[in-house]
This record gives C-alpha cells, sequence and structure tokens, in this order.
C-alpha cells in the first residue's frame, strides 16, 4: 500500500513537472536504493548536495529518501515510468528492464575510461532504449566484490554452502557449486543469524553499515568485479529540461565519478575495521586465486552472452583492458 500511494503521489508530481521543465529552475524528486548515510548512497548524497549548492536557480534535487520510499526490486520501474524522476541504483536491481546491465560489473576499466572509449555512450544507449531513462552517472570504481562466510573454505568450491546472491555474482557462485538463495539485503543479517545461508557475496564497503559483521566470520580474497552504483533519470523528464539544468547535472555528475579515485584508500580503512571486528580472512593461493578470478570473468560474460551475445560481444571489447 505504501508503494502504491508513493507511485500516486509520483504520478502527481510527474503531472507537475510538465509545467516545471520550462521554469528558471527546476526540482527533481529523487530515491536511492539503498538506505541513506550508507556507502552506496554516499557518492549521490554527495551529489545531491553539490547540485543544490552549485545549480540553484536552475536545477535542484529533492532526496526523498532510501527503500522506506520506494522498495530496491521496485526502484527501477519507479524511475522507467516517472514515479520518481531520479534513481541511485544498481544495474543488480533491475535486471527484468535491462537484461545486459551485469556486464557494467565486469568491467575493467573507470567511467572516465568508458566515456573516452565511446562505452559509456553504449551504455547509456541502452537504459535509454530498453528502460526509458538517462544513465547519467556511475559510481563504484574501485569497489571489488567479496565472498563472506560464516564457516571455512579452503578453496574456490562452494559445494554444500548455501550463499545469498544477486545477479552480479549468480553465474560464478554456481559455477563453483554453491546452493543460491535470492534476498533482499535487509533479509540477510537474520538469514544468517537462524543459518539459513552459510555466507553472502557484498562488496568490500558497507558490511559494517548493515551490522553484517556481527554474523560474518570470514571474508575470502581476493576481490572480484567492480560496484555500479547507476544515477539514471527519466527520459522523458530529462529530455524535457533545459540545456542549461542538463548541463548543470552532466557537471555534477562527472564531479561525483571523481569521487571513485578515493575509493581503494576506503577500502584499506573498510579492511582493517572488518579486522577489528573479528573477520578473519581467507586468502587462496596462486592456483586457487586463478580459478577464483577466472571463473568469476568468464562465467559473468557467459551469462550476459545468454541473453545477447553481440551486445555481449560489443561491451566485453569496451569494457576489458
Amino acid at each position: 500500500m505504501k508503494f502504491k500511494s508513493a507511485l500516486a503521489a509520483g504520478l502527481l508530481v510527474a503531472t507537475a513537472f510538465t509545467s516545471q521543465a520550462s521554469a528558471q529552475e527546476v526540482t527533481l524528486r529523487a530515491v536511492s536504493a539503498f538506505n541513506l548515510d550508507t556507502t552506496f548512497s554516499r557518492e549521490f548524497q554527495a551529489f545531491v548536495g553539490w547540485i543544490n549548492e552549485n545549480g540553484k536557480g536552475t536545477v535542484q534535487i529533492d532526496l526523498i529518501g532510501g527503500p522506506e520510499a520506494v522498495p530496491p526490486f521496485e526502484l527501477g520501474n519507479a524511475v522507467q515510468s516517472g514515479v520518481v524522476d531520479m534513481a541511485n541504483n544498481t544495474a543488480a536491481f533491475y535486471p527484468n528492464l535491462v537484461p545486459t546491465g551485469d556486464a557494467i560489473h565486469l568491467a575493467e576499466n573507470s567511467v572516465q575510461e568508458q566515456r573516452e572509449n565511446g562505452c559509456y555512450a553504449v551504455i547509456d544507449r541502452i537504459h535509454q532504449e530498453q528502460m526509458n531513462v538517462k544513465y547519467l552517472a556511475h559510481a563504484g570504481d574501485g569497489i571489488g566484490f567479496h565472498l563472506y562466510l560464516t564457516k571455512p573454505v579452503e578453496g574456490p568450491d562452494l559445494s554444500g554452502l548455501t550463499i545469498r546472491t544477486t545477479p552480479v555474482y549468480q553465474a560464478m557462485f554456481s559455477a563453483l557449486g554453491a546452493n543460491l538463495v535470492r534476498t533482499a539485503p535487509g533479509e540477510v543479517y537474520s538469514a544468517l543469524e537462524r543459518g539459513a545461508i552459510d555466507g553472502y557475496g557484498w562488496p568490500s564497503q558497507g558490511v559494517l553499515d548493515l551490522g553484517w559483521d556481527e554474523q560474518t566470520k570470514y571474508r575470502v580474497d581476493p576481490s572480484f568485479y567492480n560496484v555500479d552504483v547507476n544515477l539514471l533519470v527519466n527520459l522523458d523528464v530529462w529530455n524535457g529540461l533545459t540545456d542549461a539544468q542538463r548541463a548543470k547535472l552532466e557537471e555534477g555528475a562527472a564531479w561525483m565519478e571523481a569521487l571513485n579515485a578515493n575509493n581503494a584508500e576506503i577500502n584499506t580503512a573498510e579492511y582493517a575495521k572488518q579486522a577489528e571486528a573479528g573477520i578473519e580472512t581467507i586468502t587462496f593461493d596462486a592456483a586457487g586465486a586463478e580459478k577464483w578470478l577466472t571463473t568469476a570473468r568468464d562465467a559473468g560474460w557467459a551469462a550476459v552472452e545468454a541473453v545477447d551475445k553481440p551486445l555481449a560481444q560489443e561491451l566485453r571489447a569496451c569494457l576489458s583492458k
């Protein structure tokens, strides 16, 4: 019922937006798929602050909230339809809308390099055609994923383990023999506490934000893939903005993407905090690490190719080093 109420309110805002678009200043309504003031809303909230400071008289953003405003797996539909104007989201939460979106987290280069080599334009085109959104910006470069466990493993074999997954690492964990369970992030703590799952995939950052460290004993190294947290704008809204409004949002997007450079230092600090919280590191030997990373890469791209092979090949060519 809450989401239906948000839907009705959003439609009213969408109607009002049409009359505002030609005004000197426009206000966009935004929602994050992640809880505010946690890791994966960090850059987005910084972007909102930058726009509201530097876009006065041109464009402003009303940050409505996080998952309490729109459930994470509903947010893709909400920004597609215009219920919200802007979303901070990950492709793992909208695979029904952009089935090849999993390619983004397989990137081996930065978003700045993707803008330079034309890959950003390809990803933007896919989002516009398939989801009715402008792919405005990308955060998360330099934040890898890990497997976190309640029991140890000796090598890259997950047979007999039940792992909470998302589309991000579903193909990889399946190839390594795991039993897979998909849940919303908010259900992971209780699943660990009950012993319903033996572990979960999650990035290097954010575990402590969610309190999962209380139920986690091990982190598996090395990390794999790259986080994608994408800033999306409803395409009808984007096209209705003035040139000055779009330019200010793009300027803010470039500013936000530059924050990715801080992630290496943040990762180091986060690993130290995990160790202090009692999370031990399992580090595979050279052969195990090679199998771990090779399986991640090959299974990941195979899953994208199964959806759309020509597009997967186009993306792999510009996302790989």
